[in-house]
C-alpha cells in the first residue's frame, strides 16, 4: 500500500502518543539510512511516518532533537567492568566502535555532530549529551582510582573527554575497523600516562 493510501496520524496534543512516536522514530531513521545527512529532513520524516509537521515539533522542536533521540533510541553499548581499567576501555571501545560500525546509529551521530556545526540548538542538544556521556565513562575512571590504578588527583572527566575524543575521530573520519592491537596500544598509552603509584 502507498504512503499516499494511508489516513494520516492524528495529533493527540503535547502529550505523546507512543505508537506515533515510534512511527515517526522509525520514519526518521529509514529517511538517514536511505536519504543520508543531506536528504534529511523534517518534511521527509513526516512523510513517511505519515505525520504532521507541528506535531513532530511538537515532540522534538528541532531536527537536532529528533536525531538525538533516533540515536539514544538505538544505542546498546556494554561498558566492561573487568576489574582492570585497561581491559575496561579496550572492551568499552571495541563494543562502541562494532555497535557504531553494524548499525544505524554511526550514521545518526555523524549526522548530529554535522548538524551542531551550523545549528546552535543542535550544538546545545550535543554538548548535553556529550556532558552526560563524560559523566559515565568517568564512572570507569572513578573505579580504577578508587582500586588504586589510577592517580588520586586526576580529573576523571578530563581522561572521559580524552577517550570521547578517540572514538569520535575515528567515527568522523570512519575508521570503524581499528584492530584490536591499535586500540590497545592507544589505551595503554593513556592508562600509563594517569597510572597510581604502585
Amino acid at each position: 500500500m502507498s504512503e499516499q493510501a494511508h489516513p494520516g496520524r492524528r495529533s493527540i496534543g503535547a502529550r505523546r502518543n507512543p505508537d506515533s512516536a515510534d512511527a515517526i522514530l522509525d520514519a526518521a531513521e529509514a529517511v538517514l539510512t536511505e536519504a543520508g545527512y543531506s536528504g534529511f529532513s523534517i518534511e521527509a520524516v513526516a512523510r513517511r511516518a505519515r505525520a504532521g509537521k507541528p506535531t513532530i515539533y511538537r515532540w522534538w522542536p528541532s531536527k537536532a532533537a529528533l536525531l538525538l533521540e533516533v540515536y539514544q533510541r538505538g544505542k546498546r553499548v556494554a561498558v566492561p567492568d573487568t576489574g582492570n581499567l585497561e581491559e575496561d576501555l579496550v572492551g568499552f571501545l571495541n563494543n562502541l566502535f562494532r555497535h557504531w560500525r553494524e548499525t544505524s546509529s554511526g550514521n545518526v551521530f555523524r549526522s548530529l555532530v554535522a548538524e551542531a556545526q551550523s545549528d546552535e540548538t543542535a550544538a546545545v542538544a550535543l554538548a548535553s549529551y556529550a556532558g552526560g556521556r563524560r559523566s559515565h565513562t568517568g564512572q570507569i575512571i572513578e573505579r580504577a582510582k578508587a582500586r588504586g590504578e589510577v592517580a588520586a588527583g586526576i580529573d576523571s572527566a578530563l581522561v572521559a573527554d580524552l577517550v570521547a575524543s578517540y572514538a569520535w575521530k575515528h567515527l568522523l573520519t570512519n575508521r570503524l575497523d581499528e584492530d584490536e592491537a591499535t586500540i590497545r596500544k592507544a589505551v595503554r598509552y593513556l592508562t600509563q600516562g594517569i597510572a597510581g603509584a604502585r
